[in-house]
């Protein structure tokens, strides 16, 4: 079996932190020493994009202190790593993707659907066959034609359980490593060569940005978000980094190949753009996934989910190999500045040390960290396009707002054991 060919990355002018016990780097060519620049010349994010409260303040004296204007020039690269779903966009691109691929018959026939995924259920086998029928292995699925069929791969991918109700996936896995149902879409995709892949997510991608905002469309039965859209604030956020001489990554738990068809529109490419990475075989797409760390590739062990993030980080920019791939590095081999939206970025977010960027979608982990605020760098803003409006209630963060390894929940505790306390929901739509 193949993995996808390991991309080099991209070298260019060094900049690092202010404080050299915080710089966070990435393996690059140094340039030549200088003096900073004056203040006014350097890269400015855009006062006319709004944001929340005084975030672009803050976020701009960490691009200052940890980019070209720090007055360092005699190391490597700062890196920023951001989410891509709802945190650089709005919406979610593998629900864009595989919903056009639905309505156009775009996924192929599985051998056997058990053989997808090694959690699937046999309640899951059962009303997949039943919905989607019979046929030859590798032909499209009639999906637009059988709405049943298109309703029980929408229903898996987003509550994990059949139209019926039964569970989708059963069985044990690190729940902060992996999550089924995210890895199946990705495995759906077998068969495919991934240059037919990058050609429907494009049109995908044509499709949803150029539906008005609000768009809802019907796949199957299910009404989901029919557009996305591209962040103005996040565009001008990368630009500016970039100019400023950061790094910048995005890791995503979407298929690396869908993801890789969305990045370059922030001017982000390939070589930066850090996936569910599907193991290739004869030119074709399969059900197996690369692994991270000290988990060797198979059938979706671990992908960019939570602590899976940290890893790819780790392995992918900072070259960290094995079972120290899982680990919090020293400042030095720690990204400067982590978007993210929901539980699935907290532990990369976390790991920055300039500045810890969260768009609040109300998800309990990464909102009790931001909130809590424990090393004063954490910026909370509202979804840019359409924000959600004040969670009512506290986020249980002293009881069940931490995801344990098993899959039970417990309380959220700060790098030396306290317990961060409930907290309510401040910054909000």
């Amino acid at each position: 079996m193949i993995t996808r060919t390991r991309r080099l990355l991209a070298l260019g002018l060094a900049g690092t932190a202010g404080l050299a016990a915080l710089t966070a780097t990435t393996p690059a060519t140094a340039a030549t020493p200088g003096a900073a620049p004056a203040r006014a010349n350097c890269p400015q994010l855009s006062k006319d994009l709004p944001w929340y409260g005084d975030n672009r303040a803050k976020l701009q004296k960490m691009i200052d202190e940890r980019g070209t204007c720090s007055g360092r020039h005699d190391g490597p690269r700062p890196v920023a790593a951001f989410d891509w779903d709802n945190t650089v966009v709005k919406n979610d691109i593998t629900d864009g993707t595989l919903a056009w691929m639905l309505r156009n018959d775009k996924l192929l026939r599985p051998k056997s659907w058990r053989a997808t995924n090694p959690w699937l259920t046999a309640a899951a086998d059962r009303a997949l066959t039943r919905a989607c029928g019979h046929g030859p292995a590798g032909r499209p699925l009639p999906t637009s034609g059988r709405p049943a069929c298109a309703d029980e791969i929408m229903e898996i991918r987003s509550t994990a359980k059949t139209m019926g109700g039964a569970e989708a996936f059963a069985g044990t896995w690190n729940h902060r490593r992996t999550v089924p149902e995210y890895a199946w879409i990705p495995q759906l995709f077998a068969g495919l060569k991934p240059a037919t892949l990058t050609a429907y997510a494009k049109q995908a991608r044509a499709e949803n940005l150029a539906a008005p905002l609000g768009t809802v469309q019907t796949v199957g039965t299910h009404k989901v978000a029919g557009y996305i859209r591209y962040y103005d604030q996040q565009k001008d956020l990368i630009r500016t980094l970039k100019a400023a001489g950061f790094d910048v990554y995005i890791v995503s738990a979407s298929s690396e190949v869908v993801a890789e068809a969305w990045s370059g529109g922030v001017g982000v490419d390939a070589a930066h753009t850090l996936g569910i990475r599907s193991l290739v075989r004869g030119g074709k797409l399969t059900t197996g996934i690369a692994g991270c760390g000290d988990v060797k590739d198979g059938p979706g062990a671990v992908i960019p989910y939570i602590d899976g993030k940290r890893c790819w980080i780790n392995q992918e920019i900072f070259k960290i190999k094995g079972a120290e791939a899982w680990r919090q590095q020293d400042p030095a081999h720690r990204i400067a500045l982590g978007g993210g939206d929901a539980t699935t970025d907290v532990t990369f977010v976390g790991d920055a040390t300039g500045a810890h960027l969260v768009l609040n979608r109300n998800k309990d982990e990464v909102m009790c960290r931001g909130y809590d605020n424990a090393d004063g760098r954490w910026v909370v803003n509202p979804m840019f396009i359409d924000p959600l409006p004040r969670k009512s209630g506290a986020y249980a963060c002293s009881t069940t707002g931490y995801t344990n390894t098993d899959g039970t929940l417990g309380p959220v505790r700060r790098a030396d054991g306290t317990v961060v306390a409930d907290q309510q929901d401040l910054i909000h739509g």
